[in-house]
């Protein structure tokens, strides 16, 4: 797949590139992709610093620097920042750059609703984020906005449901125009089982996104109206039930979870094969991989409620639909494997967070399968086991492959290098410091430590201490990254073409007949 020139046709590149004008108004699609990719690192910085003001206080037990609803404030919203706010519109920044040009289309079909769908973000975390400052504080229910506690929240809670509403409202935008692109825009003879997998990717996250998040809207809505208008949807008292907003959260939730990582996959399978320098393989299973991943996804969402007293019945299905989903998931981490198999591989800093990406993502995947146990849960549930399983999945999972891809396609975006040494330098501080912060929480979860808490049993203080450390340090390795980037855009060494000549890795086995071990028929010896 070579990268067809787009033709940059819009009435805003005759703007100054530096004119508020052109950005406002934009609806060129590599501008809206470069203005949604900058507005995720703010927001990355933004729930870096909740994230830290948790693991500041969790340093030592008893309670040393926030109150107890403060602290709930910062677990809720650092978690709503890091999926709507930095995750997702990272990854539809990544789709506004790529896409067009992966298809051979000129731009996004609906470029004025995809200026719309970006620019409703930052005024809905504003919002979000402006809670802080009204009396009570912020939302303080956890990320899930369980009921009863979230109604708990003060004069902050319509304006966290309402930020909630525009998050999802540009997020359904984004799936439409993604959808309407990839289906209307080919160019001609590109046939979907010729798409790049980052394209089969996005196009399945898409059709993701347009299922599940009404189902999140409803849900808030009926939370608003249980706290405002006297309804008893999750209201015990009036006939309604807490447990049916878990099963409406999760039904969103669950898919939620693949809408965060199946773009990571197109990524990785962009990455691995270029500096393997050969075909992926095993394509076409891996697009069937992606699709019965996200099919499985719909029909698991209980298994985040095995100890809420579901019948046995209940409890065995959503078990072994969430072990089925293993399948998928293990066809992709084999096909990646087997792409390196005995490839020419090469280590530059993209390749780096690949690999890494897979080692720890397979960890988190690992954990997942104890969790998805039943019998089992009843022990890990709701303590930092379950903690440290999702973000082994989120952070090193999709943080790192949308951190991966950066460093794989700046050199096309600006038309300069970063710096090798200091990418790596990012890769080594952030792997290390990762796992210095999440893997000592399987060890406390285990021994029946519970998330969510403020304060904790002295026996838990040592891996708390290095959690917090490891914290610390992964944040400040971002900046090494951040000043990377500025230094690429600004001032880096022109780029050739030597760098990765397209975005499916296929150059190599183009230009030189592929050796008999790539998975070809071996030549025939006469």
């Amino acid at each position: 797949m070579s990268t067809v020139a787009t033709d940059d046709h819009h009435d805003d590149h005759q703007e100054s590139p530096y004119s508020i004008k052109r950005w406002v108004f934009t609806t060129n699609h590599k501008d809206i992709g470069t203005l949604y990719l900058w507005f995720s690192f703010i927001m990355f910085l933004i729930g870096g610093v909740m994230a830290l003001i948790i693991r500041t206080e969790l340093f030592e037990p008893g309670m040393q620097f926030v109150d107890p609803q403060f602290f709930n404030s910062m677990t809720t919203m650092h978690a709503i920042i890091m999926v709507f706010g930095v995750v997702m519109p990272a990854f539809t920044g990544l789709a506004n750059w790529l896409i067009p040009m992966m298809i051979g289309a000129t731009d996004m079909a609906l470029p004025r609703m995809n200026n719309w769908s970006f620019w409703i973000l930052p005024f809905a975390f504003a919002m979000m984020m402006s809670t802080l400052f009204m009396d009570g504080g912020g939302p303080a229910g956890g990320w899930t906005l369980y009921p009863p506690l979230i109604l708990q929240t003060g004069d902050a809670f319509p304006f966290v449901i309402l930020a909630i509403h525009f998050m999802g409202l540009s997020s359904i935008m984004g799936a439409i125009n993604v959808i309407a692109t990839v289906l209307n825009m080919r160019a001609p003879g590109m046939t979907l089982m010729k798409m790049p997998l980052f394209v089969w990717t996005w196009l399945i996250t898409a059709y993701l996104l347009i299922a599940v998040m009404p189902v999140l809207a409803g849900g808030v809505t009926m939370l608003l109206t249980d706290k405002y208008f006297l309804t008893s949807f999750f209201n015990a008292a009036g006939g309604g039930d807490p447990v049916l907003f878990q099963h409406i959260f999760w039904f969103f939730g669950h898919p939620e979870v693949y809408i965060l990582i199946l773009p990571s996959f197109g990524v990785i399978s962009s990455i691995i094969p270029t500096f393997a320098r050969k075909p992926l393989f095993g394509y076409a299973s891996m697009v069937y991989a992606t699709g019965s991943i996200a099919f499985l996804s719909f029909i698991v969402w209980a298994h985040h409620m095995f100890t809420v007293g579901m019948p046995l019945a209940g409890e065995l299905f959503f078990m072994f639909a969430t072990m089925l989903i293993a399948v998928p998931t293990g066809v992709k981490v084999f096909n990646w494997v087997a792409t390196m198999w005995r490839g020419a591989m090469t280590f530059e800093t993209p390749m780096l967070f690949a690999l890494g990406f897979i080692i720890m993502f397979t960890i988190g995947g690992f954990s997942g399968l104890m969790l998805a146990l039943a019998p089992v849960d009843f022990q890990y549930h709701d303590t930092y086991f379950v903690v440290a399983h999702f973000h082994y999945v989120l952070v090193p999972g999709s943080v790192f492959a949308i951190i991966a891809a950066v460093y794989y396609w700046l050199p096309k975006w600006c038309g300069n290098m970063y710096n090798e040494g200091l990418g790596k330098l990012h890769f080594w501080l952030s792997t290390i410091f990762v796992n210095l912060t999440f893997f000592p929480m399987h060890f406390v979860g285990l021994a029946g430590m519970p998330r969510r808490i403020p304060d904790y049993a002295l026996q838990f203080s040592d891996y708390n201490m290095m959690a917090t450390v490891g914290a610390f340090g992964f944040g400040f390795a971002q900046l090494i990254f951040l000043y990377v980037v500025i230094q690429a855009i600004r001032s880096g060494n022109k780029a050739t073409s030597q760098v990765w000549e397209n975005a499916e890795g296929l150059e190599w086995t183009l230009a030189s007949p592929a050796p008999y071990h790539s998975f070809t028929t071996p030549p025939v010896v006469k």
